[in-house]
């Protein structure tokens, strides 16, 4: 049974999944507004290209950040889970 109770997904896979979903949505997001600019100027592919890029540099940032942060939660747990194997000790 996931911890969420009955029905719920996890939590863990839910911050994974909408990790992924940030991530794609920076890059789709930044993309199209860069070719709304190349529409909207006529600076065919630049604002793409820029856009792509600043996309996938937010995206891979805060993607990053959020692993990292979700790593440290992690790592008290398994300290925990050893102390209790051991123990104690």
């Amino acid at each position: 049974m996931s911890p969420g109770g009955p029905g719920q997904p996890s939590p863990g896979w839910t911050r994974y999944a909408g990790m992924g979903v940030e991530l794609g949505g920076a890059i789709i997001g930044f993309t199209l507004v860069g070719l709304w600019i190349d529409h909207r100027f006529g600076t065919q592919p630049k604002g793409v290209m820029i856009g792509a890029v600043l996309g996938i540099v937010g995206g891979m940032y805060n993607f990053l950040r959020q692993a990292v942060l979700l790593t440290k939660e992690q790592q008290p747990k398994k300290r925990d889970d050893e102390n209790a194997n051991h123990g104690g000790e």
